[in-house]
């Protein structure tokens, strides 16, 4: 895909002004230089163009709030002095795997006054002798060369960002702090909840219990009443049975009494 399809399928009808960041990696230069990139991409950012055949910036056009600009893998040997033309705020800067040789090259990156990160990896300038020391000499403004300052301290992740991208920190510890919050709440009644479940199985047990002996009580009661009652009846029947077999016998004593009189 040529350099122009390619900008306009990543506009996905957004006008050039809504833009801030621009992918271009890969895509077909047209005789080594950019092409349907326009000054109308006012509020750009971030712009990328690794891989795409480039041998000259000069078709760049003026993106006066560009920061960051990824130039890595193509075959740009000079001709830098535009940069500093077309993009005067320009921080963070990659020209690794790129032809650059001499650090006289180098020299139009002087006027880049807010420079603060350039990459040369694979660059056949590394290999010159005082290379580290020559380009800090020659860029003072520079804060990090391949990734490393004067000291060979190591960049941190948010100096190899462009500022201004995504949500302000400050912000995002807010949101944090809010989140764990209503968490740490909803956790503290959710433990109340399960302690509340558990004092009323408790209570209900004791209810229960309580019923359960207040009903076996009485009826305990009944039962041994209604014991008694049968006892009784069972010797009042007994005894009627024992008057029953004795009134016979003492009809006929009474009989032989009459007649021995």
């Amino acid at each position: 895909m040529d350099m122009k399809k390619r900008i306009h399928l990543e506009l996905r009808n957004r006008t050039p002004s809504d833009v801030r960041e621009l992918v271009l990696d890969n895509c077909r230069s047209v005789e080594g230089k950019i092409e349907g990139l326009t000054a109308e991409f006012v509020n750009l950012e971030f712009l990328s163009l690794i891989n795409v055949g480039l041998m000259s910036v000069s078709n760049l056009p003026k993106l006066g709030k560009l920061k960051k600009l990824e130039l890595s893998d193509n075959r740009i040997s000079g001709g830098l002095d535009v940069l500093a033309e077309k993009l005067p705020n320009l921080t963070h800067l990659n020209l690794s795997g790129n032809k650059l040789k001499d650090i006289s090259t180098l020299e139009p990156l002087k006027k880049l006054d807010n420079l603060k990160s350039l990459d040369l990896f694979n660059c056949e300038v590394t290999n010159l002798n005082d290379y580290r020391e020559s380009v800090f000499k020659l860029l003072p403004q520079l804060t990090y060369l391949d990734g490393y300052d004067m000291e060979d301290r190591e960049a941190s992740d948010s100096d190899g960002e462009v500022e201004g991208d995504g949500v302000d920190e400050e912000d995002e510890e807010e949101e944090e702090d809010e989140d764990g919050e209503e968490e740490d709440f909803d956790e503290d009644e959710d433990d109340e909840e399960d302690d509340e479940e558990v004092e009323g199985e408790d209570d209900d047990e004791e209810v229960s219990g309580e019923d359960e002996e207040e009903e076996f009580g009485p009826e305990g009661e009944v039962e041994e009443e209604d014991e008694e009652e049968d006892e009784d009846e069972e010797e009042a029947e007994t005894n009627k049975g024992e008057k029953r077999k004795r009134d016979p016998e003492d009809e006929d004593d009474d009989e032989d009494d009459e007649d021995d009189d």
